[in-house]
């Protein structure tokens, strides 16, 4: 099956005119999701506002369709990618979803992927299925909280330390999507990290989507912390907002920012995140009422919104060649390679 995207006039003017002469021929994604709608097992799926984005184009994930989207929206790249399933919630089938991924990651020596987990695997259900599968780590998710609740959760709630434990004696990677309203401003939050980043230096932690940092606020007062815990990354994934990528680059150590597109479905959904106060949320050309007969009013793909706002942190930041490919490319690669199991 082709690709679903089609890029139109307005996407066609963005990559050509903006993204063509910034994105390196060499691209690795730091975050990535493989899956397929049945591994979701709640009963009433068919019926959340998910459905509407992954039935019918996205049932199938696929690593092939990951490629198929990539020569369509950044044509002539070499893309290798670090990837994991899509953490279905409240029910999914774990084991399905890790299988899948591992057969469709064989395809690409250069690529890689992280175990879907919850805080009910054990420590020999885990590393049963690492010696199995291979996996560099660990993705696991704040619905899956052990106290029910992904809003306000601690990093333990839902990666318990047993499994970091297994993570630090494997020098392995954990993909965090950290929880709380202030994401990584969070004091406990910057506590926990500050706390299992020295009791376990050898795991490699990712902070996805600038640390979960829609805009800057949340970056500048983290930094002072974040800057001095040397086995801390970070990707950009589905950030929108030019001063939170620019902040995040210039207030942590140099070679932690990695690109990472957070498909599928979110970054070939049309649209972009927003932030606002101390918020920020998702607007599309269905989710608003705003009267637009001023403009222009079609929108691009969120993945070109973030690659703009990456070209502009770029460009205030006078970051050079070198610097760019690392963004692109290097920095995750050198993680994945660095990272065993």
């Amino acid at each position: 099956m082709d690709a679903p995207v089609e890029l139109r006039e307005i996407d066609r003017r963005i990559w050509e005119r903006e993204l063509d002469d910034f994105v390196p021929k060499k691209v690795f994604d730091a975050h990535s999701h493989i899956y397929r709608w049945e591994f979701n097992l709640d009963p009433k799926k068919n019926e959340g506002g998910l459905a509407r984005l992954v039935v019918p184009w996205y049932e199938q994930a696929s690593f092939a369709l990951l490629e198929q989207t990539d020569a369509v929206l950044m044509p002539g790249r070499e893309v290798h990618r670090l990837s994991f399933p899509f953490p279905f919630a409240p029910l999914c089938d774990f084991d399905a979803s890790n299988s899948y991924l591992a057969e469709q990651i064989a395809c690409d020596s250069s690529s890689a992927g992280l175990m879907l987990v919850h805080p009910g695997m054990t420590a020999e259900d885990i590393n049963r299925q690492l010696d199995r599968f291979h996996f560099l780590g660990f993705k696991p998710y704040r619905f899956y909280s052990a106290n029910a609740d992904a809003v306000h959760c601690s990093i333990t709630d839902f990666m318990p330390e047993h499994q970091i434990e297994i993570a630090h004696d494997r020098g392995l990677i954990i993909m965090m999507h950290l929880s709380k309203p202030d994401g990584v401003a969070d004091p406990d939050n910057l506590k926990d990290l500050q706390h299992l980043c020295r009791r376990y230096p050898n795991v490699r932690w990712i902070l996805a989507h600038c640390a979960r940092s829609y805009s800057t606020w949340a970056i500048e007062r983290a930094a002072p912390v974040l800057r001095e815990l040397p086995n801390l990354w970070y990707d950009t994934s589905s950030v929108c907002e030019t001063d939170a990528i620019a902040t995040l680059l210039k207030s942590v150590p140099s070679g932690r920012v990695m690109y990472g597109s957070d498909d599928l479905p979110v970054g070939v959904l049309r649209g972009k995140y927003i932030s606002f106060g101390f918020g920020w949320a998702y607007l599309g050309p269905e989710n608003h009422r705003l009267n637009l007969d001023h403009c222009n009013a079609e929108m691009t793909f969120t993945r070109y919104e973030q690659l703009r706002a990456m070209k502009r942190a770029a460009d205030l930041l006078q970051m050079g060649e070198s610097e760019i490919r690392d963004l692109f490319y290097n920095t995750a690669h050198e993680l994945v390679t660095g990272s065993g199991c």
